[in-house]
């Protein structure tokens, strides 16, 4: 698979849980580790374990590879790193707390969702 195919297959699987304030924001040139980063709340701990679930699962059945799957223990943050892509599905009161798309965008985060009908979160770029 190639990234925008994962990316997308990524957001559609949140989408298909009920994700909320989905966002993808593109780092290729910030980092050299990955290309994408997704991040997406859920109401609840069982809500982020089974968002997270779903990506797996929806990536694994695409052909793709999930190179691992952090935090499903509390479900307050859980991390699904694609290679190419990484999942944050995080609680309201974490994300406000950590602000990944400050961090990595330089500037509030613009929600973007749904991924097919709305574009890129492209404000990552310098």
């Amino acid at each position: 698979m190639q990234v925008e195919e994962i990316r997308d297959a990524a957001v559609a699987a949140l989408e298909e849980i009920k994700a909320r304030d989905i966002v993808v924001l593109d780092v290729r040139k910030l980092t050299a580790l990955f290309d994408y980063m997704i991040v997406a709340s859920g109401d609840s701990g069982r809500q982020n374990k089974a968002l997270a679930r779903n990506v797996h699962d929806r990536i694994k059945e695409a052909g793709g590879d999930v190179v691992g799957l952090e935090g499903e223990q509390t479900g307050e943050w859980v991390l699904v790193d694609l290679g190419g892509v990484i999942v944050h599905v995080m609680q309201p009161a974490v994300r406000d707390y950590y602000s990944l798309e400050e961090l990595w965008g330089g500037q509030p985060a613009r929600r973007v969702s749904p991924l097919r009908s709305g574009g890129i979160a492209d404000r990552a770029r310098p």
